[in-house]
């Protein structure tokens, strides 16, 4: 992997680590879903991949305390949306069908959540966790449809303008990436 996109990856996940972490007070209205779409439309498989890793650990690292109870479905939610961006949907530049998406993941990933929430909690009875869950999957749901079709376009093309930007200045100089 090139070392400037080494760096622009970072740079995403402190993007979406530091977005998440300024949005805590409202529950499940974030841009996570939004950016992560923006990304895999940069990045590879591999390389989202190794982004939902640190991000997952950097997040439960400070609100969870790596509990694995919440890890496991956290990585399992964004690996199956990786999964889904990168396989059916092949990578979509559709607004209207990355938003509605958008409201799938918003139920999947509070549905991943559901096996380990419940064995770590105890409930034994799962309609009334799932009634309880549902206005959090719908708050997230509209969350994800409304930052994608406002925000997928307009972020999406400035992260091509960028790494765009990145390639040209490397171009030019006529240096390796390292040395520069």
């Amino acid at each position: 992997m090139q070392l400037r996109r080494l760096i622009a990856l970072a740079m995403a996940v402190t993007i979406l680590f530091v977005q998440e972490q300024l949005l805590t007070f409202i529950p499940n209205v974030q841009f996570t879903t939004v950016l992560l779409l923006v990304f895999a439309s940069i990045f590879s498989y591999r390389e989202m991949l190794a982004l939902i890793l640190v991000y997952v650990f950097l997040d439960n690292l400070i609100m969870s305390g790596l509990n694995p109870l919440i890890m496991t479905p956290m990585f399992l939610a964004w690996f199956v949306v990786l999964t889904l961006y990168y396989g059916p949907l092949k990578q979509t530049t559709n607004e209207t069908m990355l938003a509605l998406f958008g409201i799938v993941i918003g139920v999947l990933y509070g549905w991943m959540f559901v096996p380990f929430a419940m064995l770590q909690t105890g409930i034994t009875e799962l309609w009334p966790y799932i009634m309880a869950d549902l206005p959090f999957q719908i708050i997230m749901s509209v969350s994800n449809f409304v930052t994608i079709i406002w925000l997928y376009a307009p972020l999406q093309h400035r992260m091509q303008q960028e790494m765009m930007r990145l390639d040209a200045r490397m171009t030019l100089t006529g240096q390796p990436i390292s040395k520069i």
